[in-house]
């Protein structure tokens, strides 16, 4: 997600549905607890065991693969939607939850059998016919419709299924994927997607991964996307609009697919122009490009404020300005190919994308990071970069607050200089590939330089982004 300079869009009303934790300073140590839900019985935990969302994503199962058949009319906001989960049974379940809101269930089957359900706040909760062993991989199919309105988030912001004048903006970080389809939407449980979205001729409906087929008939036109990469559901995207569209294969093979929305469309040319460029040097920088595809959805979408890192193909509320582009592009290594564990580690997504644009700027004529670091840590003791440790923001409401971006990557800043540039671009390379397609830690991330250096990191660690108030010395 882009930075908080570029988050611009607060909201009063935050949804009521989940306690939030206290921010403490931690020692690096309890960075990282170890284990999710206990198990209890035979029935699948209502959450992931996340301290900051409690009742995001579900335990006793891993999704493996979504088939989500999506119809939108643009003219009433009506959804109708068909989900097909396959899924893999991690205990036995003679009941397990799905996460959904606001929407209407019109029916579920579990391998092609009728289940009952019953809904419970965000909780789809689904009791099929008969008990899932532990091992065995399932079939649920939810049908539901309605109309998706996004979440309001701790931090005032919207997300999920958000109405456009045209269609709709939809990004889910944190909890939006639960506004228009099932899932178990905590980053900790990863999957394939075929996306089939169903719009009025004349819109276009932009997932994410491949564009695989685009076919109309009479008055409708539908689009089918597959991810074949693992992606979190927050990472979905289902952006409808009107939009002029741009396809190309880079030179490294990249399938790269734009949708930008006409009255932006000036505005974001000489910047979407530059993306080949970027994708290259971030390739050189930090490995291989993790995907198939890319791209850009650039929408005209002022209620939401901000661009957000969907997976292949970030989606923008606006024409992104430079940075912005660099920012969100370096997210498809650093949180969407190596995704979180927990909430509380998301410096590992924004304060290394945020160091990316200090690294293009440093290498592109601009400022160095050096001098970024040295403007940022002249901010006085009172400053709000120094509120909290970017590796424990301490609840919902701060994962997208100043010290995450700015000091993490101050943070990555110190990192560099105390193991040498050499050292440095390696441990980034080698965590994108150790990590790729799966998760990370910061507790991983710190082994990983320790071992990589040669050095005791504890300290610097720590100090950077494991204490409350400004370091003593830069």
């Amino acid at each position: 997600m882009t930075p908080p300079r570029r988050k611009t869009v607060r909201r009063t009303t935050v949804l009521p549905r989940q306690a939030v934790a206290t921010a403490v300073p931690v020692a690096l140590a309890a960075l990282i607890a170890a284990g999710g839900p206990a198990v209890a019985g035979t029935a699948g935990a209502s959450g992931a065991g996340d301290p900051y969302f409690p009742f995001e994503g579900n335990g006793g199962y891993d999704v493996r693969h979504y088939d989500l058949t999506l119809g939108y009319d643009t003219g009433t906001g009506h959804l109708d939607g068909k989900a097909v989960l396959r899924a893999r049974a991690t205990q036995r379940l003679t009941r397990f939850d799905l996460d959904l809101m606001g929407l209407k269930v019109t029916g579920v089957s579990v391998d092609h059998v009728k289940a009952s359900f019953r809904r419970n706040g965000q909780e789809l909760v689904i009791t099929p016919r008969h008990a899932l062993r532990a091992g065995q991989d399932f079939r649920v199919a939810v049908d539901y419709q309605g109309k998706p309105k996004p979440v309001t988030d701790p931090d005032g912001s919207l997300d999920g299924w958000i109405p456009t004048d045209d269609g709709a903006f939809v990004a889910n970080e944190p909890q939006g994927a639960m506004t228009w389809f099932p899932a178990n939407s905590h980053p900790v449980d990863k999957a394939s997607y075929d996306i089939t979205v169903t719009v009025p001729k004349g819109r276009t409906a932009v997932s994410n991964g491949v564009l695989l087929s685009r076919r109309t008939v009479g008055g409708h036109t539908t689009f089918h996307w597959r991810q074949a990469e693992p992606m979190a559901a927050y990472l979905a995207t289902a952006t409808v609009g009107k939009f002029d569209v741009q396809q190309y294969t880079t030179r490294d093979g990249i399938k790269v697919y734009n949708a930008v929305d006409p009255r932006e469309a000036s505005a974001a040319a000489p910047v979407l122009k530059k993306l080949p460029s970027v994708l290259a040097w971030e390739s050189k920088v930090f490995g291989p490009y993790p995907f198939r595809a890319a791209g850009a959805i650039v929408d005209r979408a002022p209620k939401v404020g901000y661009a957000l890192e969907t997976q292949t193909r970030p989606v923008y509320d606006r024409a992104p300005d430079l940075s912005t582009l660099v920012h969100e592009n370096a997210h498809q290594w650093f949180g969407d190919s190596v995704s979180l564990t927990r909430w509380q580690d998301i410096w590992l997504n924004e304060g290394f994308a945020t160091y990316a644009e200090w690294l293009y700027s440093e290498q592109h004529g601009g400022k160095s990071a050096q001098q970024t670091f040295d403007a940022l840590y002249a901010r006085p003791a009172s400053d709000g970069l120094w509120a909290f440790p970017p590796a424990n923001p301490g609840s919902g409401a701060h994962i997208f607050d100043t010290p995450v971006y700015a000091r993490g990557a101050m943070a990555l800043h110190k990192l560099r200089t105390a193991v040498g540039d050499a050292t440095f671009f390696r441990i980034l390379r080698t965590w994108a590939a150790d990590h790729r397609g799966g998760h990370g830690t910061t507790a991983q991330f710190v082994r990983l330089s320790e071992r990589l250096s040669g050095q005791d990191l504890d300290a610097l660690f720590h100090t950077w982004i494991g204490t409350t108030g400004k370091p003593s010395a830069p």
